[in-house]
């Protein structure tokens, strides 16, 4: 993923949320997430993107996805679904955790983990929504290791 400060190199975890990594993956290749805004950042907790509407309120056109809860904790870094009430209403949203964050544990699809860049994130603007929200410049799917 590149940001306007640099590049974030997401693992994704097919082994806990195999449906969401789908998708993901899908809509990455379908170059959906290039210039979306991250239009949901809390200081200390989160920075959310996914939605073209930029508001929190759109998603894909495809159908919302059920959810894949594990026991995988919420760390600084991990991925997660972004979803209503309903937890089985992720789509394309999803947010970074800036931090250890429990009470989403066992709430919500952890997919993936930031394994190098996390730098970046932390200098996603701030805001809900930020006044100059940063975007995804552009997000890409790395070659399969050997």
């Amino acid at each position: 993923m590149e940001l306007r400060t640099g590049k974030v190199t997401i693992r994704l975890r097919p082994d806990l949320a195999p449906g969401h990594v789908e998708r993901i993956k899908k809509l990455v290749n379908e170059g959906f997430y290039d210039g979306l805004k991250f239009h949901r950042v809390i200081p200390g907790f989160m920075a959310q993107t996914g939605d073209p509407k930029g508001t929190g309120a759109g998603g894909s056109k495809y159908p919302d996805l059920k959810a894949e809860f594990s026991a995988t904790p919420f760390e600084r870094g991990t991925l997660g679904a972004a979803r209503t009430g309903d937890p089985n209403s992720a789509n394309s949203q999803f947010f970074i955790c800036f931090t250890h964050v429990p009470h989403l544990n066992g709430q919500y699809t952890v997919f993936g983990q930031v394994v190098d860049g996390m730098q970046h994130v932390d200098q996603i603007a701030k805001g809900e929504p930020p006044p100059k929200p940063d975007t995804i410049i552009k997000m890409y799917m790395a070659p399969a290791a050997p």
